[in-house]
């Protein structure tokens, strides 16, 4: 299995999964134009894509949806509430064929060509948003972005992964101190809000085990963190707890740009 991060951020989000001749993307923030680039650079002919995934309908995940599922007639995965708040929504994307839509349920899992897909409830402000987790041959990712707190049943389903796709959002003292109005910091840092770099480096020794090969950081605040501060935070938690010799490859998604290809074998 592999993973690549397209993009990352407040400003979009996009990320494919692989497997074998399956492909998959995880959300469509970004234009259609810089997705298609995305995709090329990792080899992944758009055509050849299996569906769409979408954790929930905030701007930043779905911008580039209307036009990918036009153009290449992508199956799109989410829950109801999220298409109908998709539809709804301040971001248009557009007419869908009704058919692409593809309903799933928080909890029961899917197959999609070679990967089995299990979607799992997270805690945002969002019309029952979900994150992913991926299986096949043996390998596991798990995907978890966008959430204020995690829960025995997020350590659940993502016990076990190999990478780990993991969001820390920001660090709470530049929120504190930074620009944004009063309820915008409340809202953040609320259980319906984002992950913090300290809780993200909770949450991530809590998760750790000796298969664990990959941890990206992601969904970073561009106003509120820094790659470094984020990837400091987690690395000094991380090797408290495991110690140097035992320590996965960590690093952070760019925000603008792919990341490189991360893989499981």
């Amino acid at each position: 299995m592999r993973l690549c991060s397209i993009a990352s951020g407040s400003s979009g989000n996009c990320i494919y999964v692989g497997h074998a001749s399956t492909h998959l993307l995880i959300d469509a923030g970004i234009s259609g134009k810089r997705i298609e680039q995305g995709l090329a650079d990792v080899g992944v002919d758009p055509h050849s894509l299996s569906g769409i995934l979408v954790t929930h309908e905030h701007s930043d995940h779905i911008q580039g949806i209307g036009i990918l599922a036009r153009k290449y007639s992508i199956p799109i995965y989410g829950t109801v509430e999220t298409f109908c708040a998709m539809k709804k929504g301040k971001t248009n994307i557009g007419k869908v064929d009704d058919t692409l839509f593809q309903q799933v349920f928080p909890e029961e899992g899917i197959t999609i060509g070679e990967i089995s897909v299990t979607p799992f409830s997270i805690s945002h402000d969002a019309a029952n948003p979900v994150a992913y987790v991926f299986e096949a041959e043996g390998h596991k990712i798990g995907m978890a972005t966008d959430l204020g707190v995690y829960t025995e049943r997020t350590m659940e389903r993502l016990k076990d992964s190999e990478i780990l796709y993991l969001e820390s959002n920001h660090d709470v003292n530049m929120l504190m101190v930074g620009s944004y109005p009063y309820y915008l910091k409340q809202r953040i840092l609320g259980e319906h809000g984002h992950l913090s770099n300290d809780t993200a480096a909770e949450l991530l020794c809590r998760l750790y085990h000796t298969g664990l090969r990959h941890v990206v950081l992601a969904h970073l605040s561009k106003e509120n963190n820094y790659p470094e501060l984020a990837y400091e935070t987690v690395k000094a938690e991380l090797l408290m707890k495991v110690g140097q010799e035992n320590m996965p490859n960590l690093c952070v998604a760019p925000r603008d740009i792919p990341s490189g290809m991360f893989e499981i074998v």
